[in-house]
């Protein structure tokens, strides 16, 4: 009997410590950026070159799902339970590739898949997409880089380079995604602008 009181005790114990103090569960919440869509281009019938985009490239530790934080400009820290629920690159590279439509500067604006039969490929790279939590106030840092190569000579004929920081109003998970949100499409605003409308007529 002795025994089996034991074994019960130690079952408990184990239970106990498995449920932790208060037994809750905690799952992921997960999140996605909200860029809305471009509008519609305006026609142009003297516009012949097409633009392919490739898929934004960003440093490994933005492709591993949790939402990033830095505490110091050295220290990168992740949200065990905030992660994104789709690839921000694939979101980013989306949106580009509805501005650069929007735009009315090319013919054709696709997704790039390997061919050769297009004028011009955009490669860019989604640098940081981060919550800032040193200096004064909370903040979120988005930048983003690009180049278009012509492809009949390799040569890069635009290039440029964005840093934006937003300031976050609500000190929260879901507040510090908003302002994620209102940055990077800030950010893919600025780094666009400066892509030359005659670059489309140039052969």
């Amino acid at each position: 009997m002795k025994k089996l009181l034991k074994a019960l005790g130690l079952m408990l114990a184990i239970l106990v410590a498995l449920t932790g103090c208060g037994g809750r569960v905690r799952y992921p919440r997960y999140y996605t950026l909200n860029l809305p869509p471009a509008p519609d281009p305006t026609a142009q019938e003297t516009v012949r070159n097409s633009i392919a985009v490739r898929e934004f490239q960003s440093p490994g530790y933005l492709r591993q799902g949790p939402i990033v934080y830095r505490t110091t400009p050295e220290e990168i820290g992740f949200y065990e339970y905030h992660r994104w629920a789709a690839d921000p690159r694939v979101l980013v590279t989306s949106a580009v590739i509805d501005h650069l439509r929007a735009s009315g500067h090319f013919s054709m604006v696709s997704m790039y898949n390997g061919r050769p039969d297009i004028d011009y490929i955009f490669s860019g790279k989604l640098e940081k997409l981060e919550e800032v939590d040193y200096g004064a106030g909370v903040k979120v840092e988005v930048a983003v880089s690009a180049q278009i190569t012509r492809v009949a000579t390799g040569a890069t004929v635009w290039s440029n380079a964005v840093s934006e920081v937003g300031t976050v109003s609500q000190r929260t998970v879901p507040g510090v995604v908003s302002q994620m949100n209102r940055t990077t499409e800030l950010a893919i605003y600025k780094l666009l602008s400066t892509v030359p409308a005659p670059l489309a007529s140039n052969k």
